[in-house]
């Protein structure tokens, strides 16, 4: 599984052969087919064991009894960590896994299409959780907190693949007052709290 995964996202879906799967796994293309019919079985069986991985630390960082701007901040922080880690190893930034290889096959292998949305929306409801919950507490205005998750993830995912490493930035990891801002805060000391940060 770890064979694939690291195959796929420092390279492409498309260009990651089964024969490269089987030689980096060490494991023979015979006994690829006796458990997968497919590449993209294996890659979406793949993706599912890396979430269920990382579920119980982001269940944690969610969890109710955090206050629910704290949530967002830390959810960042656990973005930052991940994405310096991956730099570290591969010398570059390598963005959200989920949405590289969901943009790749968008139109195409049906389960594995269905495994990284099923993820993706399950990650969402993460962050409308704490949005809905800040605006219960009056610390931010979010009638419509499904809405407002769907722009901030948005928002999150664009920074994470598309815009400059926190270290290019010299910025804290902890967030930024615009991600803040966007999930409906008016409040000044909201903002500042986390302003002249990243991601």
């Amino acid at each position: 599984m770890e064979a694939v995964g690291e195959l796929i996202w420092t390279g492409s879906y498309g260009s990651t052969t089964i024969d490269q799967i089987c030689e980096k796994a060490g494991v023979k293309k015979g006994s690829f087919y006796y458990f997968f019919d497919s590449k993209a079985d294996l890659a979406a069986v793949a993706v599912k064991e890396e979430w269920e991985r990382k579920r119980p630390e982001l269940d944690s960082l969610f969890s109710p009894t955090i206050p629910p701007l704290e949530r967002l901040c830390r959810y960042c922080d656990f973005s930052y960590r991940f994405q310096a880690q991956i730099q570290k190893r591969y010398g570059c930034v390598l963005g959200c896994p989920l949405f590289s290889v969901g943009s790749e096959v968008s139109t195409q292998e049906d389960r594995l299409q269905k495994e990284i949305q099923e993820i993706l929306e399950y990650k969402r409801k993460y962050l409308e959780s704490a949005i809905r919950d800040a605006h219960a507490a009056g610390l931010i205005h979010a009638p419509d907190a499904a809405t407002k998750s769907r722009i901030l993830f948005a928002y999150y995912q664009g920074i994470g693949n598309a815009g400059p490493h926190p270290e290019q930035t010299g910025r804290s990891p902890r967030g930024d007052s615009r991600y803040i801002r966007i999930a409906g805060s008016e409040n000044p000391r909201a903002s500042a709290r986390i302003s002249g940060s990243f991601f």
